[in-house]
């Protein structure tokens, strides 16, 4: 039977990661963030995990260590994916000069604190652009510095399963001088074909704009595999009522087919600052998702200013539930908090099937790892 490693997750929002790396035989034993909200979320569905609040400037590694029974150098991995907001291309102030850019140094002071076997780390692209890369370079330095192999990689979450475009930066190390294992490609060209928006929320019912019918029956079975292994433990579907939007862009909605977006909505009924705008920028605004496509990135807001967010034959902005399914949460993980702070937790969560593909190669670079620590076995002397 395969070892059952351990995790701590620092800024776990709801447990994206954590929930990847669970289903890749690890097991959780704390994690932290100071956003209450996902915090509930994250105590309620990681029960064996315990949750240590607050902002982790305030947290030590003693008392991480506490928190999961173990000592200095026990732990197998260390994951986290510092707030992103100050490297994202969407924060047009970002930088280093923004004190969120700077918490990834708290991770390094719990490594270091901490001694795992193994660290993960994660992060949006524009953290390889802000400021010149100096965090990408800050972290490999600290991390090397810290007596880690370690390496980066840009990892596109619809080549692991996820119906989505999103593109993550993920650090990967260890100190057990073991190579890097990069989790394989699963879908895409002369693979498995992407998942798309119907085989992720095909099967959910149908809401009109506004609609909040709390917790519902499926009402329709599920087809494929992917709706069939999102579904298993649960009975029921949470989380999925519309947001009401308001009748201008009802409107406006109506003039946008499959694949549109604020394009093919008549200039007068454009919002006033859109009317001057050229027609190649905002491309992904007032955009109506296609069954057979991706989603764009799933943000903090499924906006319909923000990006195509619009149901693909439904007047109305996905759910907070559709949204989880784009980012491939299973069904019986429910969101705390409100409406809007559950969007927020959806959207700033690693996609559990990419933290899966990642913790199961780190589970076959350890199992190598193990192997070479079995002690040889010599032909007894007859």
């Amino acid at each position: 039977m395969s070892k059952i490693l351990t995790a701590i997750d620092l800024f776990c929002g709801a447990g994206g990661l954590s929930e990847g790396l669970r289903q890749a035989g690890f097991y959780v034993l704390a994690g932290n963030d100071f956003d209450e909200a996902a915090g509930s979320t994250f105590a309620s569905t990681h029960k064996e995990a315990k949750f240590l609040a607050g902002s982790v400037q305030k947290i030590s590694a003693t008392d991480f260590l506490k928190a999961s029974n173990l000592k200095r150098g026990e732990l197998d991995c260390l994951v986290g994916g510092p707030p992103c907001q100050a490297f994202s291309v969407y924060n047009h102030q970002r930088g280093m000069h923004d004190e969120r850019s700077q918490l990834f140094r708290e991770y390094l002071r719990l490594v270091e604190g901490l001694n795992p076997r193994w660290v993960i780390m994660e992060n949006v692209t524009g953290i390889t652009s802000a400021g010149a890369g100096e965090a990408v370079q800050a972290i490999l330095k600290g991390l090397k510095g810290l007596g880690y192999i370690v390496e980066h990689k840009i990892l596109r979450a619809e080549e692991y399963g996820v119906p989505q475009e999103r593109r993550r930066v993920v650090f990967i190390g260890n100190r057990l001088g073991q190579p890097i294992v990069w989790p394989h490609k699963t879908h895409g060209d002369g693979l498995l074909p992407f998942t798309t928006i119907k085989d992720a929320i095909g099967d959910l019912p149908a809401l009109s704009n506004g609609e909040k019918p709390g917790v519902m029956p499926y009402g329709r079975a599920a087809i494929g595999p992917y709706q069939k292994a999102l579904r298993n433990g649960s009975n029921a579907v949470y989380n999925h009522a519309a947001p009401r939007l308001a009748p201008i862009n009802i409107e406006r909605m109506k003039h946008i087919p499959p694949g549109g977006s604020w394009r093919d909505i008549p200039v007068e009924l454009l919002p006033k600052g859109m009317k001057k705008a050229r027609r190649c920028d905002h491309t992904k605004r007032y955009g109506r998702m296609t069954w057979d496509g991706l989603s764009c990135t799933v943000l903090t807001k499924c906006d319909l200013h923000w990006g195509a967010f619009i149901h693909p034959d439904q007047d109305r902005v996905i759910t907070v539930r559709e949204a989880a399914r784009i980012q491939s949460f299973p069904d019986w993980f429910q969101f705390e908090g409100s409406r809007t702070e559950q969007y927020v937790q959806v959207g700033n969560a690693v996609p559990p099937i990419l933290g899966r593909s990642i913790g199961k190669a780190i589970r076959t670079a350890d199992s190598a790892e193990n192997e070479c620590l079995q002690p040889m076995l010599l032909p007894v002397a007859g």
